[in-house]
């Protein structure tokens, strides 16, 4: 993960120097373990590898891929608790999302956590509770208003790699 990283911030260093101001400094482990304790779940390894080397984006300059901003870990957080409260307050009950294969077809689920947003309530997500034929770890794309759940890559490091790859080099 770290020569990944190595290899974006050269290329964004000439091309878009704000983007590497809007990076944070690396996650520590214990603000790590303190997120898994309060989401109640492990971060997959890839995402942690990514968290220490930049703790996400401040949110000051554009979304580092796609107009999608790396969420550190307290925002991180706080969409996971807002997502969760608003399902369990019902917010949800009458929503029918239609989901490809692989993820469950529910508008939202605990059990994914929201690593990249838009800004506008669209999100980016490990999905840790596939359905059958998905794989733990994979990123989705949660839509707040629409139904579509739709899977992007199996796993973090193949998505992150693949943004890297296909929009810088």
């Amino acid at each position: 993960m770290k020569s990944l990283w190595e290899k974006l911030k050269i290329h964004l260093c000439t091309r878009a120097p704000n983007i590497v101001a809007d990076l944070n400094p690396p996650a520590t482990q214990d603000e790590i373990l303190a997120l898994e304790q309060q989401i109640g779940m492990r971060l997959p390894s890839d995402l942690v590898a990514c968290l220490r080397v930049h703790n996400g984006q401040i949110g000051k300059a554009e979304g580092l891929f796609d107009g999608q901003t790396l969420l550190p870990l307290n925002h991180i957080l706080m969409s996971w608790l807002v997502w969760r409260d608003l399902l369990h307050g019902g917010d949800f009950d009458d929503r029918i999302a239609h989901s490809e294969l692989g993820i469950k077809s529910t508008w939202w689920n605990t059990n994914w956590i929201p690593f990249a947003s838009n800004g506008g309530g669209d999100y980016l997500c490990l999905d840790m509770d596939p359905a059958p034929g998905g794989n733990i770890g994979q990123v989705i794309e949660v839509l707040h208003d629409f139904p579509s759940r739709s899977l992007l890559k199996d796993d973090f490091f193949s998505w992150f790699s693949s943004q890297i790859h296909n929009k810088f080099f």
